[in-house]
């Protein structure tokens, strides 16, 4: 579990985070959200102790992380894919983490088998492709078996048969009883992959929920509607205030709940053989709850 209470880091006269307080529990997948800017990757550095907080504290496990010796074993994370020595081997860096670890050599083995790279696992890493660095910042971070997972970013550069592999890693991780926390860019792998999410905007929280309850506060929710007098059921409905596009047969309603589609249409005796309402997506919501936090909007003038 990761605990965080009060969370503030400044530089200088900025403040890149700002009391967060939220809580990473064990056995789900929870999604980290923000704009660009947002304090995200600050925040899970501080969770590892390597940025320092002005103020408020983390803890993993119930103690901060710096206070845990043979760190792999408690947490494992991948924060930058690139951030690998090229001239190594794929061996040769597991093996330097296991060794500093007290972890066994055959982990190294296992792992790389895990992730896939066991036919490159001789080869020096400035050779690999921004994918396979991902691949053994994931070995990485399975070296210890941890209970605690973090991952920053860590789908860019895969291809749809690796994201899906990550996906499914991170479901099975979870499965397990391990906490694993994500921050991603891609809005519809959290969609397919988180369980909770917590989303921060110019540093500070604005929400620490489930992917359904953030996805219901988007006001994108609609109403699908589908009629063999769609045209006639669309000006009702215009009239009635509703926003409504047209599609063939079919009708999509935002800014009218299904119950007063329906009474609208009983009433004018056109029948509906398709009446569903449909909520935000959770990229509309994010879109939608995080407007105000976006740092550089595009087209914004400067």
């Amino acid at each position: 579990m990761i605990d965080v209470n009060e969370l503030t880091k400044r530089y200088g006269a900025t403040t890149a985070v700002n009391r967060l307080t939220f809580t990473v529990r064990p056995g789900q997948v929870t999604g980290f959200l923000g704009p660009n800017g947002a304090g995200k990757s600050t925040t899970l550095r501080m969770i590892l102790g390597l940025h320092t907080p002005t103020s408020g504290a983390v803890t993993v496990g119930g103690r901060p992380f710096r206070d845990r010796s043979r760190g792999l074993r408690h947490v494992g994370a991948l924060l930058d894919a690139q951030d690998v020595h090229g001239g190594h081997t794929a061996v040769a860096h597991l093996a330097a983490l296991a060794r500093s670890n007290r972890l066994p050599r055959a982990r190294v083995t296992e792992v790389l088998e895990e992730v896939g790279l066991a036919g490159v696992a001789r080869r020096r890493v400035d050779g690999f492709s921004l994918g396979m660095k991902q691949r053994l910042g994931i070995a990485a971070a399975l070296l210890g078996d941890p209970p605690v997972l973090l991952f920053d970013e860590p789908l860019n550069g895969l291809d749809p048969e690796g994201v899906k592999w990550v996906r499914d890693l991170f479901l099975r991780l979870a499965a397990q009883g391990r906490t694993v926390f994500v921050s991603s860019h891609l809005m519809s792998e959290m969609e397919h992959t988180a369980d909770q999410l917590v989303v921060i905007g110019r540093g500070e929280l604005i929400a620490a929920e489930s992917l359904a309850e953030f996805s219901a506060r988007g006001t994108r929710r609609g109403v699908v509607v589908g009629t063999s007098a769609a045209t006639a059921l669309r000006d009702l409905l215009a009239a009635d205030g509703a926003t409504v596009d047209l599609d063939g047969d079919q009708l999509t309603v935002t800014g009218l709940p299904a119950s007063r589609v329906s009474e609208i249409a009983q009433r004018h005796r056109i029948p509906l053989h398709r009446l569903d309402t449909r909520s935000a997506s959770l990229e509309e919501a994010f879109m939608e709850l995080t407007a105000a936090s976006v740092q550089y909007p595009a087209g914004e003038s400067r």
